[in-house]
């Protein structure tokens, strides 16, 4: 039985067309594919450069221990580069589960995610809002590392300033909530 959705091939040739057309340009996506992909590698790069150089500062940090001032701002130095690392390399994630989503939205389900053991859920896009949630939930990471890096250098000055540190805290931990109760994954 027919679908009664289902409508009929168009007989005009220039409708016709003008559909295979447009049916074709989804193929445009490939440039936010690809352009995410490789700022992506970008950024795992860059990241892992900064972890090389974390290295040399955890040298440092031995080479200053019983200099408590000192020991103290290389410390700090070191806790603020391992934050910028794990917000590089969220951003990088968020890149690559973009490129993909697009991809699968637009051209073609990705036939080795599907039926892979190791396949994460995280990178099989079902809809547009699908990719949306995923997308948000690494955003909010981000914001929750940005957070932690504001509080690392806050310097409170007055009671008002930690109470706004904490209404901040508790805010990422309604966001939190709400995003896992919310049907997450």
């Amino acid at each position: 039985m027919a679908d009664p959705n289902e409508r009929a091939p168009s007989s005009h040739p220039l409708e016709s067309a003008l559909e295979n057309t447009l049916w074709r340009s989804r193929f445009m996506v490939l440039l936010a594919v690809f352009g995410s992909l490789g700022a992506a590698v970008i950024m795992f790069v860059i990241s892992s450069l900064d972890v090389v150089e974390l290295f040399s500062q955890v040298g440092h940090y031995f080479s200053v221990l019983g200099d408590g001032h000192e020991q103290e701002l290389v410390r700090h130095h070191i806790v603020s580069a391992v934050v910028e690392i794990i917000d590089g390399y969220l951003l990088a994630t968020i890149l690559v589960i973009f490129g993909l989503g697009m991809y699968e939205l637009f051209i073609s389900k990705l036939d080795p995610a599907i039926g892979a053991e190791n396949s994460s859920k995280v990178l099989i896009i079902k809809s547009l809002d699908d990719l949306k949630t995923r997308l948000g939930k690494v955003i909010l990471m981000i914001l929750i590392v940005q957070f932690f890096k504001y509080g690392i250098n806050l310097e409170v000055q007055t009671p008002m300033d930690l109470l706004a540190f904490g209404g901040g805290i508790a805010l990422i931990g309604l966001a939190l909530y709400l995003t896992h109760s919310k049907g997450g994954d």
